[in-house]
């Protein structure tokens, strides 16, 4: 057999003390987490959330989170003007879900964002004589009620009131108001389905 690598054996006492410690560890970087994420806040974070990682917060901080939240690392959260963003107990926001609102965003109980989902309720404009970082925006809140599941990888547009129980696919470009219940997918995301318990393969397949 080949003889153990400088690499290999300097590493083997780093690998003991990190597997001993990896309790700690893990405690202080959800403690250093939640403690950064609350005093970037303008409105008090519960001590019930549980934030995996270090989120990005950007703007006015006027974010009301609810209890027994469950936050992935990588969020990007950013409230401008009289905006706020709220999220209701139970919810779920995944690894570099990204929030912006102009206008408001509101996430209703229990409900899942997977990863890397855009929710973005403003957009650019184009003006005469302006460039196009310089021009305005037009913005319209999102709204996402209770036991809302949406996949990874889904944009929602400004405007958009996604109804109780409703499942939105994978990769989907949510351009309009999506059914409670309905299972909707694909750019712009159409209807596939209602929600029933057959349908749950289906939807667990979106993902």
């Amino acid at each position: 057999m080949p003889a153990p690598s400088i690499k290999s054996i300097l590493a083997a006492p780093l690998v003991l003390v990190y597997r001993s410690l990896a309790g700690v560890f893990e405690a202080w970087r959800r403690i250093s987490a939640f403690a950064a994420l609350r005093a970037r806040l303008a409105i008090p974070l519960p001590a019930s959330t549980v934030i995996l990682g270090r989120a990005q917060v950007y703007g006015t901080g006027r974010i009301r989170f609810g209890e027994d939240l469950l936050l992935y690392p990588g969020l990007y959260l950013e409230t401008q003007e009289n905006a706020e963003i709220v999220v209701e107990d139970g919810a779920v926001l995944s690894s570099g879900v990204h929030l912006v609102a102009y206008a408001g965003i509101h996430i209703g109980k229990g409900s899942m964002i997977g990863e890397y989902t855009s929710i973005r309720d403003a957009n650019h404009t184009r003006e005469e004589a302006q460039s196009l970082r310089d021009s305005g925006h037009v913005a319209r809140p999102v709204f996402i009620g209770s036991q809302v599941w949406i996949g990874r990888g889904v944009t929602v547009l400004g405007g958009v009131t996604i109804g109780d129980g409703a499942t939105v696919g994978a990769n989907a470009v949510v351009t309009r108001d999506v059914a409670a219940g309905s299972v909707v997918a694909g750019v712009p995301a159409t209807p596939i389905a209602r929600r029933s318990a057959p349908s749950q393969e289906v939807a667990g397949n979106l993902r």
